[in-house]
């Protein structure tokens, strides 16, 4: 299951985060402080997804862990797209947002939010 596809495919599913951010949306790429013209939004897996769970000897779902940064010369920008993801993340996945920092550094707006949540297995057919 690859699960910062789903979480992408979440993203920009939702058109306030697509207009802002699309094309700037990546996966353990950060830009240089110089180069955010424009929102990026960076998703990092904190934790590889560990099993859990179970039912008859078999692991029903991963457990995950996972931070995503909002990065805007703009705060308000920056506010609303976080506010956005915390949104699609709660509808669609469930997955509660935990601590994170937000700062402000050489004119750039960060907003990074980690979120926990659990993901069912989509292979289980025919168990």
């Amino acid at each position: 299951m690859d699960i910062l596809s789903l979480i992408y495919n979440a993203l920009i599913a939702d058109q306030y985060i697509k207009d802002q951010a699309y094309g700037r949306i990546k996966y353990y790429e950060y830009p240089e402080t110089g180069d955010v013209k424009a929102p990026f939004i960076i998703i990092d897996l904190l934790d590889a997804p560990s099993p859990s769970d179970f039912a008859d000897d078999t692991w029903l779902s991963y457990d995950c862990l996972f931070q995503i940064e909002v990065w805007s010369p703009n705060r308000v920008v920056t506010n609303t797209i976080a506010d956005k993801i915390r949104n699609v993340m709660w509808n669609q996945f469930g997955f509660k947002q935990q601590s994170g920092p937000q700062e402000y550094k050489e004119g750039v707006f960060r907003d990074a939010r980690r979120y926990r949540g659990t993901i069912y297995r989509n292979d289980l057919d025919g168990l």
